[in-house]
């Protein structure tokens, strides 16, 4: 019973977009946009009418979030990452196309191993499509997990072509001990809240439902700065 509880809140809590702190003066971040506005699912990789950009970003989204892309972070990471690029150079953008059930979140690992090849299965596109870009990764949540499975064992000249890797509210960045496994660890940015930490990525799950791992759009910029300073 307690179990089903939990899966409920956060089947509420995680489907709808997070709110905007009242006191976050939002006219004044370039990269914060109202999330209503961008589109939720993005498929440069897969799309057989689209060009490889100079990038590739390819991205999860968090547990029951709409698109492949959803609507806490990843519009406003693709957007930010956008504005970081040398004039003249363009972002290919790929969601993952994984379940992101809420119930796969307490599998070993934090994810199943369906979704960890789907990540998967992008990257190897990514690299045999764009074979001259450069890929960076990113995930929310359980998307996290689903690049932390997705990278750690990927063949080494896949992996070798990823430049950087951010995660936000990382359910497996305590139990992964602060890293991706088999990965770089300069390579790797985790955020884990602002002024109050979000403890799913020290493992607690239930806190998934609190504002802390609701609220990382205003981090887009941030996490730009670091994939793009890795380029």
């Amino acid at each position: 019973m307690k179990f089903l509880s939990l899966i409920t809140l956060a089947t509420v809590a995680l489907a709808a977009p997070a709110a905007i702190p009242a006191y976050e003066d939002t006219t004044a971040n370039p990269d914060f946009v109202a999330r209503q506005v961008l589109p939720t699912s993005e498929n440069g990789l897969k799309s057989s009418l689209s060009r490889c950009g100079d990038v590739v970003l390819i991205f999860a989204r968090g547990s029951t979030e709409v698109g492949n892309m959803g609507s806490v972070i990843g519009p406003d990471l693709k957007r930010a990452l956008e504005r970081r690029l040398p004039r003249g150079q363009t972002l290919t953008t790929q969601g993952v196309d994984y379940a992101a059930l809420l119930s796969t979140n307490y599998l070993p690992g934090g994810t199943d191993s369906r979704s960890e090849n789907e990540m998967k299965s992008m990257l190897r596109l990514a690299h045999t499509k764009c074979p001259n870009a450069q890929i960076v990764v990113s995930g929310y949540s359980q998307g996290a997990a689903v690049v932390h499975r997705g990278v750690e064992d990927i063949e080494d000249v896949i992996k070798n072509k990823i430049a950087a890797a951010v995660c936000f509210g990382d359910t497996q960045w305590r139990a992964d001990g602060g890293q991706i496994p088999n990965f770089p660890r300069d390579k790797y940015k985790v955020f884990c809240g602002g002024l109050v930490r979000d403890t799913v990525c020290d493992g607690n799950l239930a806190a998934a439902v609190l504002a802390p791992h609701l609220s990382y759009g205003s981090d887009a910029g941030e996490a730009a700065d670091f994939l793009a300073s890795k380029l």
